[in-house]
């Protein structure tokens, strides 16, 4: 019936009876404190409670993935992120020394696991919130796994090969100064995921979370894609860059190799 009434609808009509998405990117806020105004945020215990209980799952191999809390019986793996590090410990004599920048309790370490099992040393560093980084000393560090609560810790405690960033620099109140940071700090590799982008301009919105995740409302930015390419260009080459969607919102991830 709705497909119908659209078909003999004026168009002003006919989009008055769509219906509207409930989770996603909603808004266009002037400021972050704005944005933040309206939301509920990730340093909820609830949340870190689910994530940790959904984790330890998968640690125990009761369950093969977890993603944002979400159970799955099949690992979903991100190919270019996996190629990538894969791709990284190749010219590393076959080891792996990564930042994962906003990874959890251990996601995307725990997702490509299995293909790391040849590698004759890994060392997977996150950095997290203080609640996460607490969390993941607790119940998941091992010889492998570190976590920390700054990239400055992380970085005096170990060199890195390659930075790791996926679904987190929207969620920084200042996603541009990181990625100066970052590149400042001289990482040979670095690889993004997921990570919303615009094409010529930035956006402030907020991010409902379906609750059958978890209960949340983050601020996030949508990033402009030309102003990022501009503060990698002569600094970084892009080895490699994809794309999906989210929504109607385009999700970008790229391969970055330093300069020499």
């Amino acid at each position: 019936m709705k497909n119908l009434l659209k078909n003999i609808l004026p168009p002003i009509l006919a989009k008055l009876i769509q219906k509207k998405p409930k989770y996603g990117f909603f808004g266009n806020y002037k400021t972050w404190q704005e944005a933040q105004a309206d939301s509920i945020g990730y340093d909820s215990s609830v949340i870190l409670e689910k994530v940790k209980n959904s984790l330890l799952k998968v640690k125990n191999g009761e369950v093969a993935y977890e993603r944002d809390s979400v159970l799955f019986g099949k690992v979903e793996y991100s190919w270019p992120v996996l190629a990538g590090l894969l791709w990284t410990a190749s010219q590393k004599e076959n080891t792996l020394k990564v930042l994962d920048f906003g990874g959890s309790l251990g996601s995307s370490y725990f997702q490509n696991l299995n293909f790391f099992k040849h590698l004759k040393n890994i060392r997977w560093n996150i950095v997290e919130q203080n609640n996460f980084v607490k969390c993941g000393k607790e119940f998941f560090e091992d010889d492998n796994l570190k976590f920390y609560p700054s990239i400055e810790d992380c970085l005096f405690a170990n060199e890195i090969d390659v930075l790791l960033a996926s679904s987190s620099i929207q969620y920084l109140e200042d996603p541009y100064s990181f990625l100066h940071k970052i590149i400042d700090s001289n990482f040979e590799y670095i690889i993004i995921d997921r990570t919303p982008f615009l094409k010529n301009e930035d956006r402030i919105t907020i991010q409902k979370v379906n609750p059958k995740i978890y209960n949340a409302v983050y601020p996030a930015w949508l990033l402009n894609e030309n102003k990022f390419i501009k503060i990698i260009e002569g600094r970084y080459e892009r080895i490699a860059d994809w794309e999906s969607y989210f929504g109607t919102i385009k999700l970008k991830g790229f391969i970055l190799k330093k300069i020499k």
